[in-house]
């Protein structure tokens, strides 16, 4: 557990209380009167406090506006005495999740923090799961269990992360220009069980949010020390097997923690998946009060078959099984490789963070996502593969200051980013076996980000946040197949953020959010001169596209232990132009506009019952066409999800959960969609000093319906040339029993 001393005085404000960064805590010495220093006391030792004052009211009094204030532990280091200012040492604040109090400090109402005491009481049928911490997110998957997933946020299909970001320990996940699709963003690398907390924001209101980040961003923050080794196997149905060994020992002036994943799984499809995963994580972490730094080197290998989505008329026709494939040597494999630092400083009047980091990343991909429909005798599968070397930073200084008796911060940030990728590729294949390159690439990508942000407490219950962020990107392609599409262009962006918030009052606080924001395109699109697979000349896009979005919200926390928040969001794009993997070509699909409405919910009922509850519902359309073909496919209308953590006598405890989304039209017309899906996951556990015993059945109700659906052309062997228009689905896996151990030592 990281650890800093501070000191506050009465009439410092918040950001003065606070110099941490990166840990799950902060050691705070408060020079407080002696007779609110009695009263703190009293409180915090649940004895009569003067005034009918309640332990809550007094922490929320002292720490509601702390990042990271929770439902505060804390025990008194020493005695009162009769002076008039005494210092009182407050120990040991940690996150505890979305229930954390954030009056005073979110600068939105879709701004929030999730944490592992939340992660431990919610079984993951997969990694990519984690993203759904985040109220109204959703990740599914079309294609085995080493592809990245298929995301969804706000009304976007985010594909696999074209519009939502995710950093891990500062190292950005998002893959600009790859193989696949533009920003790729692949999460099988995170062992969930160190995940010390995920800080979250939707909607491009933050300054220090650039690229991909229209939607929404996710921040993860892996911990820094373990208080305990932890030791962990599950085994479930259709041979899913999981290892975990993680242990944290103090060298030096700093803890290393060493932590290694196994996981092996079948899949319940007539082709078994195959799974072999690999996870390693080594992390060096020092803290040294007013300043610390981490090191962090992590290594990921999977291998995997895949059984992509396949036409319903097959399924409907008896010619496919529900869990049949039209090409069983689908798959892939891939890897990744970082290193990073980070370093981070504190002092009376300023706060510094900065973290540098280098990636290595391969993947070889075999996807046939229409049958025979190109070529009736080899087939359509295709073969996507690179290598890259990512290169990067971030950095951000902020001084705490004061102007005409007004508190302000200032905050200036850079951040820099290199992507070297070499050999991305398309190419035709039969059974895996390489017939045709259609395209090939070295692209090199650099991004530069300038951004400025001033927070202003005007009045007591009114502040402001304003951002200015500046976005350069160089990019360019070198063809190995065909010179015409090779190029070089750059682009800039200017994006001003404002957000405005009034309170609280009665622990109720408002919220109004404008930005503007943006996302890249794909490089191979933006130099584009001859469509690589017809021939026929192709027009180029820009390498960046503007979006812009507005929210207003309310965060209430008057009830106590209820933290809930409401969102009446809006949002438009330029263009929802994107480059097309599949394909090696760019669709441009024009302007598009969406809004919608957020209500979450987490309420700590009593130190047994939690309760959360999240509904999302949005509209997206594109602008300027008619109404009956202004439908965005595959967007999500509506996402709800719902559970309830129950701690039972002798050391037991139960978890239910509910998760339902449908409204999703999968043409332009609408005509077309995929139908609702709704899942119930429960959970039992036995956890007792150091051992805890899982039982989690997924999928209660035995649903059949659809983890994600498409509609398009497709053709199987024997059907007439040309292919049939249709729906093609993914079901969800069907009802399956995991049971794990774990021993912490």
């Amino acid at each position: 557990m990281i650890q800093a001393n501070a000191t506050y005085k009465p009439g410092d404000r918040p950001e003065s209380l606070i110099r941490y960064s990166g840990g799950l805590s902060a050691k705070v010495t408060v020079q407080l009167p002696s007779s609110l220093a009695f009263f703190v006391l009293c409180c915090e030792n649940n004895f009569p406090c003067a005034g009918g004052a309640t332990r809550t009211l007094m922490q929320k009094f002292i720490f509601s506006s702390l990042i990271i204030a929770g439902f505060i532990q804390a025990q008194p280091s020493q005695a009162l005495s009769t002076d008039k200012t005494k210092t009182v040492t407050l120990d040991t604040m940690e996150v505890k999740g979305r229930a954390t109090d954030l009056l005073g400090v979110a600068a939105s109402a879709s701004q929030g923090v999730a944490g592992q005491a939340e992660l431990s009481f919610r079984p993951l049928a997969r990694p990519g799961e984690l993203v759904e911490m985040v109220p109204g997110a959703l990740a599914t998957q079309h294609s085995g269990s080493g592809k990245a997933n298929q995301f969804y946020l706000r009304g976007f299909n985010l594909d696999h992360g074209t519009d939502f970001s995710v950093m891990v320990d500062g190292v950005p996940m998002n893959m600009p220009s790859h193989a696949h699709g533009q920003g790729y963003l692949d999460l099988n690398s995170v062992i969930p069980e160190l995940v010390d907390n995920i800080d979250y924001g939707k909607g491009p209101y933050y300054a220090d949010a650039g690229d991909f980040s229209s939607a929404g961003y996710a921040r993860m923050h892996t911990m820094p020390v373990l208080p305990k080794g932890l030791l962990k196997f599950t085994g479930g149905e259709f041979g899913y097997y999981r290892a975990l060994l993680a242990d944290s020992k103090n060298i030096g002036s700093g803890n290393l923690l060493a932590a290694g994943e196994f996981n092996a799984y079948n899949g319940v499809w007539q082709q078994p998946e195959d799974l072999g995963k690999y996870n390693g994580m080594l992390r060096y972490t020092v803290d040294n009060k007013d300043w610390g730094l981490s090191v962090n080197a992590k290594a990921y290998h999977s291998s995997w078959n895949a059984t992509n989505q396949i036409p319903a008329r097959a399924i409907d026709s008896g010619t496919l099984d529900l869990y049949g494939s039209m090409d069983r040597s689908d798959g892939g494999d891939s890897n990744r490789y970082s290193l990073s630092s980070n370093l981070w400083s504190r002092g009376d009047g300023y706060k510094n963070d900065f973290n540098a980091y280098l990636v290595y990343y391969d993947l070889n991909l075999y996807s046939n996502p229409t049958g025979f429909l190109d070529n009736p005798v080899q087939g359509d599968q295709v073969h996507q593969t690179e290598r890259r070397v990512v290169t990067g930073g971030n950095g951000e200084q902020t001084w705490f200051a004061k102007w005409f008796g007004l508190d302000v911060d200032n905050s200036l940030g850079l951040q820099i980013r290199h992507d070297e990728v070499i050999g991305a590729a398309l190419n035709r294949t039969e059974q895996r076996r390489i017939f045709q390159t259609v395209r090939q690439d070295d692209i090199s990508e650099t991004s530069v980000a300038v951004y400025l942000k001033n927070q202003v407490q005007w009045l007591e219950k009114f502040r402001s946040i304003s951002g200015l962020r500046a976005d350069f990107l160089d990019i360019n392609v070198s063809s190995r197949t065909l010179a015409a599409n090779s190029g070089q262009r750059n682009a800039s962006l200017l994006s001003p953020k404002l957000s405005l918030i009034f309170g609280p009052w009665v622990d109720n606080e408002v919220f109004v959010n404008l930005g503007y924001g943006h996302h890249s395109n794909d490089a191979r699109g933006a130099t584009l001169q001859v469509n690589p697979v017809s021939g026929d000349p192709a027009n180029s896009v820009s390498p960046l596209v503007r979006s812009r979005g507005g929210e207003i919200g309310l965060r209430n926390q008057f009830i106590p232990g209820l933290n809930s928040t409401v969102a009446l969001w809006w949002m438009q794009m330029n263009s929802e132009l994107i480059f097309v993997g599949d394909a090696s070509s760019t669709e441009p699909s024009g302007r598009s506009e969406r809004h919608g409405v957020e209500w979450s919910n987490t309420y700590q009922v009593n130190d047994s019952l939690t309760l959360d509850a999240d509904l999302s519902f949005s509209k997206a359309q594109y602008v300027g066409v008619p109404r009956e073909t202004n439908h965005i496919p595959n967007s999500v209308g509506r996402v709800i999800s719902a559970g309830a953590v129950v701690q039972l006598p002798f050391h037991t405890f139960t978890t239910l959960r509910l998760r339902h989304f449908g409204d999703i039209p999968l043409n332009d017309s609408g005509n077309l969609t995929a139908g609702n899906t709704t899942l119930v996951n429960w959970g039992l556990g036995y956890e007792h000093k150091d051992l805890k015993f899982e039982l989690d059945l997924f999928n209660v109700l035995g649903s059949k319906s659809n983890d994600t659906a498409y509609a398009y052309t497709s053709r199987l062997q024997g059907e007439a040339a040309g292919g049939v228009d249709g729906i093609l689905k993914h079901p969800v896996e069907p009802r399956m029993l995991r049971l794990t151990a774990s021993i912490r030592f």
